[in-house]
């Protein structure tokens, strides 16, 4: 009986929602976030997936590199892995952001990337030598910035943009070439000044590729090779590099002649490759890196304390790594469907190839010490972030071609 009069009660304009709604939805979401033409299904997952590879090795490493001096110091063992951890976060997020964006959008950022870079390079001087170099910005909490790091990005952006708005008139001539060298030259200048060698050698070997993939004339090209080859002669003839720059092209050429000087950041870092074996010691078990014999050893010669951590196995997967990302570089350069997108992956594509060429040739003896970080390894927010954006950049170009391609 009870049951018979009890009440029942509605409540209007309310419907309980069916069985498995948000889960449906949430299928949506994820159905037109992967649609053909969406932004993420045109990236390179491929190349994603061998940069967080490589930032995962690197944040490791650092870690490793770092914590036994810390630890002696009494300081917090994971000060070096926090902020490499939050350097990789910080620049996935930024390649994200420039993968967004079209490469009409990425033209339109040109001048203000230059530029801003352009101020950057200047604002140096204003600031305190660091080892004879001024090349950081200090800002608040103890952060750093380096804007020739950033130079790599500007140089690539401004020559590919030149070159690409020359080809609507024809075959990029000497007036295309006077112009991207105009742009080119001031990055170079700064940069030598700092002085930052290595990162010069890199912006010059890219424009030295930009300027040959823009289809430029071959009495063009010869000329400028001619007269590279005389400012080199100059160069060397009038003294104009620093002694302490002679000595490491000298020491490369003779390494055994000073191994208590000159020599002996080139002899430790090939010991320290070479003791790890096939295998490696393991994370946190190098004799050589807890001892701190090898100099900036989580920067420059991070690739040391993975050949006696890692081993063999370890160095040729960080290899591996990086052949894999340039030649997806490469892959975007061949099918891209304007010349701004061929100069912009294969700007990338060299900048990374040469770069990680020098940084783990200098480790083992085969190049001089440049002082260049290893592409996605070596700790540094600023170089994490260029190199980032420069992921970003590919991306870009690739989206373009998917576009098209439909």
């Amino acid at each position: 009986m009870l049951g018979r009069f009890s009440p029942s009660y509605t409540v209007r304009g309310y419907s309980a929602p069916r069985a498995g709604t948000f889960s449906g939805r949430s299928r949506s979401l994820a159905a037109r976030a992967f649609t053909r033409n969406s932004v993420l299904r045109q990236m390179d997952w491929v190349l994603v997936v061998m940069v967080c590879a490589l930032s995962a090795i690197g944040v490791l490493l650092v870690w490793s590199a770092t914590q036994p001096s810390l630890l002696a110091a009494g300081e917090n063992p994971h000060t070096y892995l926090v902020k490499q951890a939050l350097w990789a976060v910080i620049g996935l997020i930024l390649m994200f952001a420039v993968s967004f964006a079209d490469s009409r959008r990425l033209r339109s950022w040109t001048p203000f990337v230059y530029g801003v870079t352009v101020l950057g390079l200047l604002a140096v001087f204003a600031t305190h030598a660091v080892n004879g170099a001024h090349a950081w910005i200090n800002l608040p909490g103890g952060f750093q910035v380096e804007p020739s790091e950033f130079a790599k990005v500007a140089l690539v952006l401004v020559m590919a943009t030149v070159f690409s708005q020359s080809r609507w008139r024809g075959t990029p001539g000497l007036r295309s070439v006077l112009l991207a060298l105009a742009c080119a030259v001031p990055l170079l200048a700064l940069v030598v000044k700092e002085p930052a060698l290595g990162v010069a050698l890199v912006l010059a070997v890219v424009t030295a590729t930009m300027i040959v993939l823009s289809g430029t004339k071959l009495r063009i090209i010869a000329g400028l090779a001619a007269i590279v080859g005389g400012v080199v002669l100059l160069v060397g003839g009038t003294h104009l590099l620093k002694s302490y720059q002679l000595t490491r092209f000298t020491s490369f050429l003779h390494p055994s002649a000073d191994l208590a000087g000159a020599g002996y950041n080139a002899a430790q870092a090939k010991i320290a490759v070479g003791s790890g074996g096939m295998f490696g010691t393991g994370l946190f078990h190098g004799q050589i890196v807890a001892g701190n014999f090898v100099p900036s050893q989580q920067t420059d010669f991070i690739f040391t304390v993975a050949g006696e951590e890692l081993g063999f196995v370890g160095t040729i997967t960080i290899v591996v790594l990086l052949f894999i990302v340039i030649v997806r570089a490469l892959r975007i350069a061949v099918r891209a469907d304007d010349l701004f997108g061929v100069l912009i992956a294969s700007g990338v594509a060299m900048w990374f190839a040469f770069q990680s060429f020098v940084n783990i040739g200098m480790t083992v003896g085969i190049m001089p010490i440049t002082g260049l970080p290893l592409p996605f390894v070596s700790y540094g927010g600023s170089a994490i972030f260029a190199d980032m954006i420069a992921i970003g950049m590919l991306q870009s170009v690739r989206r373009h071609h998917s576009v098209f391609a439909e």
